[in-house]
C-alpha cells in the first residue's frame, strides 16, 4: 500500500515540476523580448515578468521538485532491489541534470531581473525545448524499463529535436520578416506625412 502512495504522488511532483519548467522558459522568452519594447511598456512587462518567474519557481517548481524526489526515495525504500537495474541508474543521471536544469533557472531570474542576461528570445526558445526531450526519455524508461527500444527511441528523440529546431527557426523567421514589413510601413509613413507638410 505505500508503494501505491508514492508512486501515486511522485507522478503528482513529477507533472507539476514538469509543468514548471515547460512555463518557466517560456516566460524568460518573454522576458527577453521586453527588451525589444518602447518605455513605458518593456518596464511594465519585465516587472510583471519578474513577479510570475517568481511565484512560478517558488510555489510550484521547487514544491514539486522536492516532492518528485521525496517519493522517490519513499518508492525505493519499499523496493530496494530497483537500485540495482540499469534503467533505473540512468533514469537518475538524468533526474540530477534536470535538478541542475532547475537552480539554473534560478540564475537566469537572477540575471534577468538585475539586467544582465545576455541570452534572446531565440535562446531561450532553445533552452525551454531541453525538459520537453527529458520528459520523453524519463516517461520512456520508466515505462519501459530494461526492455526500452534503445533504436526506436534515440530516432524519435532525434526526430523529435529536428521538429524542434525546425518550427524554431521558421518562428524565428516570422518575427524577422514581419519586424522588416513594420519598418517598410514605418518608413512610408514617415515619407508621406514629410510629403504632405512639404506640400
Amino acid at each position: 500500500m505505500a508503494y501505491n502512495w508514492f508512486k501515486a504522488f511522485h507522478i503528482v511532483g513529477f507533472v507539476c515540476w514538469f509543468a514548471g519548467m515547460f512555463y518557466l522558459p517560456r516566460l524568460f522568452v518573454y522576458h527577453a523580448e521586453a527588451y525589444e519594447q518602447p518605455e513605458p511598456a518593456r518596464s511594465i512587462l519585465k516587472n510583471q515578468y519578474q513577479i510570475m518567474e517568481k511565484r512560478l519557481y517558488s510555489i510550484i517548481m521547487t514544491p514539486a521538485m522536492l516532492l518528485t524526489i521525496a517519493m522517490a526515495i519513499g518508492l525505493i525504500t519499499t523496493e530496494p532491489d530497483v537500485l540495482k537495474q540499469p534503467w533505473l541508474h540512468i533514469k537518475l543521471a538524468m533526474v540530477v541534470f534536470l535538478v541542475g536544469y532547475h537552480h539554473y533557472c534560478k540564475r537566469i531570474m537572477k540575471k534577468l531581473a538585475a539586467d544582465e542576461c545576455k541570452m534572446t528570445g531565440q535562446h531561450f526558445r532553445w533552452f525551454n525545448e531541453l525538459p520537453t526531450v527529458f520528459f520523453v526519455a524519463v516517461v520512456l524508461l520508466a515505462v519501459f524499463k530494461n526492455n526500452l527500444p534503445t533504436d526506436a527511441t534515440v530516432w524519435g528523440i532525434v526526430a523529435m529535436v529536428v521538429a524542434m529546431g525546425i518550427a524554431i527557426q521558421l518562428y524565428a523567421r516570422k518575427r524577422r520578416l514581419a519586424r522588416e514589413r513594420s519598418a517598410t510601413v514605418a518608413t512610408d509613413l514617415v515619407g508621406a506625412g514629410t510629403e504632405g507638410s512639404a506640400s
